[in-house]
């Protein structure tokens, strides 16, 4: 039997090599991949918060391959790697890179220049990195961890609220966050911020 998944609002589907990257045999269905990826999540979440990351190593292509591969390296076996197809949003697959380093020197441009919050910047970083698409999957999570850590380690604030949900189920939650990203595709970043921050 194959991996039988069933894709909720605003998910990236998946293709057939990818799948074949599932490090787990005994797993069929959405909901028994969904565990696994939450239990090896909150795995990374316990490695983000025992380890005292300085500031300067976040916003950094190592350490973003590297979050990825702690969230969902005992799952799937790309994990860490940028994705090698391209997909229904994300850039072109072989611009990933180009993409992130742009991302991240305005990211370091944002934080010296000193004119945008905390939350602006650390939100704005979220839906860039989530609009170039890093990965074949996780990439709204490994979004909203990386926020959550620069928050944490660049700012030494806490980090987001998230509407105290993972979002992983097609839920109001979820339909609020993708329509929040999507005013932020269309440049208006107020509605993500106050979807985070609540």
């Amino acid at each position: 039997m194959g991996l039988d998944l069933n894709y909720a609002y605003g998910q990236t589907p998946l293709g057939e090599d990818e799948k074949e990257g599932l490090k787990i045999s005994s797993i069929n269905t959405q909901g028994e991949l969904d565990e696994f990826e939450q239990f090896n999540i909150e795995k990374a979440l316990e490695w983000s918060i025992r380890t005292n990351f300085k500031p300067e190593r976040i916003l950094t292509e190592k350490f973003i391959l590297d979050l990825h591969k702690k969230m969902f390296g005992e799952v799937w076996k790309w994990a860490g790697k940028f994705r090698r197809s391209d997909k229904n949003l994300g850039v072109e697959w072989t611009k990933i890179g180009v993409e992130l380093r742009k991302l991240i020197d305005d990211a370091n441009f944002w934080i010296q220049d000193g004119q945008m919050s905390a939350e602006e910047i650390a939100i704005r970083f979220k839906h860039r990195i989530v609009s170039i698409h890093c990965f074949p999957n996780g990439n709204g999570r490994h979004s909203r961890l990386m926020a959550d850590i620069i928050m944490e380690t660049i700012f030494d604030k806490e980090a987001f609220s998230w509407h105290q949900s993972n979002m992983v189920n097609s839920d109001n939650s979820r339909k609020e966050y993708i329509r929040a990203l999507r005013q932020a595709d269309r440049g208006d970043i107020r509605p993500l911020i106050e979807f985070a921050t609540s």
